[in-house]
């Protein structure tokens, strides 16, 4: 490669240099698939919900580089325990305005709102492709944020409740258990 950047004499028009273009389409889609389940407490007193164990084991075919996997995983379900638990956006009933416009307003997960997660994987390759690996970004993200409300709501269960609308609020969870404003 070092040899194609040596000043010799060209033909007119064409550049030093080497280059190559090329197209994949594959035949179809990949997913990948996974099972994300959460242990959840929830305060009677204070209706404070903590999380206690996270685990997700997700099949994104073949892993080229597992590191860089156990990161998109590991932060996608960051990302979603903080938008189940944590992060809200609230408008002014009045006139629609931001009240959580910065980050002085708008509250973000810290790494003492997280248990240790316990991520694992699976390997099926898909034959669409000759890596056989599929997309896996999403997988942290779309599978947490469900199995956290989930993980309330059966921790709320035998009160009745089925159904429990996100964010996760404290004073959301103590009107439930206490039977003044629940969801079922």
């Amino acid at each position: 490669a070092a040899y194609a950047y040596v000043p010799v004499p060209l033909p007119e028009g064409l550049e030093p240099g080497l280059s190559e273009e090329a197209f994949f389409e594959p035949s179809n889609n990949t997913y990948p698939f996974g099972c994300h389940i959460a242990m959840l407490e929830v305060d009677r007193d204070t209706g404070e919900p903590t999380l206690l164990k996270f685990v997700a084991v997700d099949d994104a075919g073949n892993l080229i580089n597992p590191l860089i996997v156990e990161g998109q995983i590991h932060g996608g379900v960051a990302q979603g325990i903080g938008q189940a638990m944590i992060e809200e956006v609230v408008y002014n009933k009045e006139d629609g305005q931001p009240l959580t416009g910065s980050f002085m307003d708008y509250a973000l997960p810290r790494a003492t709102d997280f248990p240790r997660f316990e991520l694992d994987n699976t390997v099926t390759p898909t034959p669409v492709n000759p890596l056989g690996a599929k997309g896996v970004g999403e997988a942290g993200t779309i599978g947490s944020t469900p199995c956290i409300v989930s993980a309330a709501v059966d921790a709320l269960s035998g009160r009745g409740v089925t159904h429990i609308d996100m964010m996760l609020r404290p004073e959301k969870l103590w009107r439930i258990i206490h039977g003044s404003g629940g969801q079922s």
